[in-house]
């Protein structure tokens, strides 16, 4: 058992779903919950989380187009490593219609169970408790933290929680076969748009660079995912890919910012559960603003602020994130009238 938390701890693989946080210490966790558990109380699950809702990011359909008998034996890595009962595989719908025979075919007989999330579960289904809601077929929303999903997850057992990369890497770990490379999503306005497997460590510059969709024009990027990813100039891409590891190229004068603005709003007043009222009210109140005549960017900035500090999940929280990255890296410089283009 030490074995393989120490593998893994070497890696320095990260969580794959966006959060990056070490696969080590979440593997850990579950281990050290399931220690302090009686002997008929011993319950423990697993949950591959293929939802892969947040727009612009491609990467785990790509892998179980390509990888998927990796992804399975990393789960069931799992499923032995902490004599689970069973493994859940949560599919969004696409995914399952897709996939589903597939995977039923490389699963056999093992305790893996394959869930279709419903379209009707939104972005916010494939938040890792609103995912434990779902399975257990309660109301889709996001459950309050402590206690965290290691100590009581699935109908309040220990449940460990990892994205389709993350399995897919822990296989390659375990098999000694890992590279610490792993998977970009890279569209929009470039030639190359696609899943491309570099370093884990290459900055966006040179992945651009690489694959060939660095732009001979003036652009601006969006990293992470085209809802909540971060905005930045192109002075600004000597650094790694966070969040899903997804790149989208937007070129500065073919896209008008109160376009992106919309786009980027409508996606969280569409997806928001409405369980906490920063998030269900803020990013509605934010609509309603930016389709004024007279837009009130004071009332907008306030608003974003809140919604950063006061929802109660990372669909809220992140919501602010282009908002604020787009206004202070691409449009802090230009004329004003830019902003209020049509």
């Amino acid at each position: 058992m030490a074995d393989i938390i120490l593998k893994l701890k070497k890696s320095g693989l990260t969580g794959r779903g966006g959060a990056a946080f070490p696969t080590w210490k979440k593997w850990s966790s579950v281990a050290k919950a399931m220690e302090g558990k009686q002997k008929d109380e011993k319950k423990c699950y697993v949950i591959c989380n293929a939802s892969e809702g947040e727009p612009g990011v491609k990467k785990d359909y790509y892998i179980l187009e390509n990888y998927a008998s990796e992804v399975i034996d990393g789960i069931n890595k799992a499923l032995d490593f902490f004599m689970a009962e069973r493994a859940f595989f949560y599919l969004n719908s696409d995914y399952y219609k897709k996939f589903s025979a597939k995977l039923l075919k490389l699963i056999g007989n093992n305790r893996i169970k394959i869930i279709k999330k419903a379209h009707s579960a939104g972005y916010i289904g494939g938040e890792e408790s609103a995912a434990l809601n779902y399975i257990e077929g309660k109301r889709v929303e996001p459950r309050l933290k402590p206690p965290f999903p290691v100590t009581s997850g699935l109908w309040e057992h220990p449940t460990l929680i990892n994205n389709v990369e993350t399995f897919y890497a822990v296989s390659l770990i375990l098999a000694d076969k890992y590279d610490h490379k792993r998977f970009y999503t890279i569209n929009g306005d470039c030639l190359w748009t696609g899943v491309y497997k570099f370093d884990e460590n290459w900055t966006i510059e040179k992945i651009l660079k690489t694959s060939k969709n660095y732009p001979d024009f003036d652009f601006f990027v969006q990293v992470g995912g085209d809802a909540s990813g971060e905005v930045l100039n192109k002075n600004q891409l000597d650094r790694k890919v966070s969040g899903s590891a997804s790149i989208t190229v937007y070129s500065l004068y073919k896209h008008k910012p109160l376009e992106l603005m919309k786009k980027w709003i409508n996606f969280f007043v569409n997806e928001s559960c409405g369980q906490c009222t920063p998030c269900r009210e803020g990013t509605y109140r934010i609509k309603e603003l930016l389709n004024k005549k007279d837009i009130k960017w004071e009332a907008i900035s306030v608003l974003l602020d809140n919604l950063a500090d006061t929802s109660f999940c990372g669909l809220g929280t992140a919501s602010s994130i282009p908002f604020k990255t787009y206004l202070a890296n691409i449009l802090r410089d230009r004329p004003n009238q830019r902003i209020l283009e049509d």
